[in-house]
């Protein structure tokens, strides 16, 4: 059994309003002390939603649950440090100073269920992007996050190639 499948999800709880704040400063930290082995995923969880003000509809994105972010990590001292100690932060959610990874179950519930897509390309095979934004898009596999369920590939914008993560239900392999 590999590290990262002894990752779970841990529910970390902020001030309101400091979600994406708490997000940012902690993908900064797993940057800069190589923590992307341990701390795979930092989510806050959105739902589009319409809303209509002055008679106009227009579709907004509502966090689904305010005050709260979602860790896919390996628990151990270092990680629960970063963590903890990120501003913010109030603390894991979980009885004590103990943190609770939630169960596959309330994964399910939350709609963000970890079934493996497995994907028969590998690094340098041309794939083509079949939905989404890049539709119709070729490119060259860079990289592959199995963690994410995403490819990197480089998409021409403005004369330049830029990176761009592709999810593995978008592609299809040529």
């Amino acid at each position: 059994m590999s590290e990262v499948e002894n990752a779970k999800w841990y529910v970390v709880h902020t001030y309101s309003g400091y979600e994406n704040k708490v997000k940012a400063d902690i993908e900064k930290t797993i940057e800069n002390r190589k923590l992307q082995d341990q701390i795979l995923e930092v989510s806050v969880p959105v739902e589009e939603t319409i809303e209509v003000r002055n008679g106009v509809q227009k579709a907004v994105q509502r966090k689904m649950f305010p005050g709260y972010v979602l860790l896919n990590m390996i628990m151990n001292d270092a990680t629960w440090y970063v963590v903890r100690n990120t501003r913010g932060v109030t603390g894991f959610v979980g009885p004590g100073s103990k943190p609770v990874p939630l169960s596959d179950e309330e994964m399910k519930n939350l709609g963000i269920n970890k079934e493996e897509i497995v994907i028969d390309a590998e690094i340098g095979d041309t794939i083509e992007v079949v939905s989404g934004a890049w539709e119709g898009t070729v490119g060259k596999i860079k990289a592959i996050n199995t963690s994410k369920q995403t490819v990197t590939i480089d998409v021409e914008i403005f004369g330049r190639a830029t990176s761009v993560d592709i999810a593995f239900v978008d592609i299809k392999k040529m």
